[in-house]
């Protein structure tokens, strides 16, 4: 029997009903790229290798991998990348653009997100299950206890919404804490243009980084008070009060 790993952050989904929950707001169609990442032991794998004849599974303990081939052999073209999905270029796995379904481990949702996000001229949609304050941060409006850099990078480039909560007992072993499945969908005309992504990023680490000071003081080795200004935004105000579009505004001024 494989045992999960703790240094990966495994949890294995096993709740049939929850299984077919994921799937169903995944909606993969006949002919979809779809690639999943974090397959562990094939929950998700099977009944989407089933709809779809051919996937793409991302996962980085080989430990698993011949119990996933041998639990899919028969259902189609199953083909396994050994690998860490925070190295992953989607471009390199076929012309896309992918649907790209996972239940990532808690450890690295966060920088697999921004991974990701910054390959979005490859994916149609994502369908992911995350630990549910990460997703309260992705979806958090201005203002709130939640928002701040991962609210306001997703919320640019992609449309977020929470789809429904997974309890620790859909899982072995049980996580501490709950999950919750959420779909992200590109946005056909972003706040932020793709050129303008490391400037964007820049901002919102110097921004997020202290938030409690002012703009004025959190944005100084990135944007001049006068740029601040310029972007339509009171200086004395604080990071978290920002909307993404004002946030796009001020990438704009560090850009120029």
């Amino acid at each position: 029997m494989t045992r999960p790993k703790r240094r990966l952050g495994q949890h294995f989904l096993h709740d049939p009903a929850v299984i077919e929950r994921i799937v169903a707001a995944a909606d993969p169609r006949p002919g979809d790229a779809v690639v999943e990442i974090g397959p562990g032991l094939g929950a998700l794998t099977v009944p989407l290798l089933r709809r779809l004849g051919r996937l793409d599974v991302v996962e980085l303990d080989r430990e698993l991998l011949p119990a996933l081939a041998a639990r899919c052999e028969g259902l189609g073209e199953l083909r396994i990348h050994a690998m860490d999905a925070l190295a992953l270029e989607l471009a390199a796995l076929g012309p896309g653009p992918f649907l790209v379904v996972g239940n990532l481990p808690y450890n690295v949702s966060t920088p697999l997100l921004f991974r990701l996000l910054g390959q979005l001229r490859h994916v149609r949609a994502m369908c992911l299950m995350l630990q549910h304050e990460v997703v309260a941060r992705m979806a958090a409006a201005p203002g709130g206890r939640d928002y701040g850099r991962l609210s306001v990078a997703v919320q640019a480039r992609c449309a977020v919404r929470p789809l429904f909560r997974v309890g620790p007992g859909a899982f072995r072993p049980p996580p501490r804490v709950w999950s919750t499945v959420v779909r992200l969908e590109p946005l056909a005309a972003p706040a932020v243009a793709p050129a303008l992504d490391g400037a964007f990023d820049r901002v919102l680490r110097a921004a997020f980084g202290q938030r409690r000071k002012t703009l004025r003081n959190a944005l100084a080795g990135v944007l001049a008070e006068e740029a601040i200004t310029a972007a339509g935004i009171d200086p004395r105000r604080r990071p978290e009060t920002l909307t993404v579009e004002e946030f796009a505004r001020l990438a704009r001024q560090a850009a120029v």
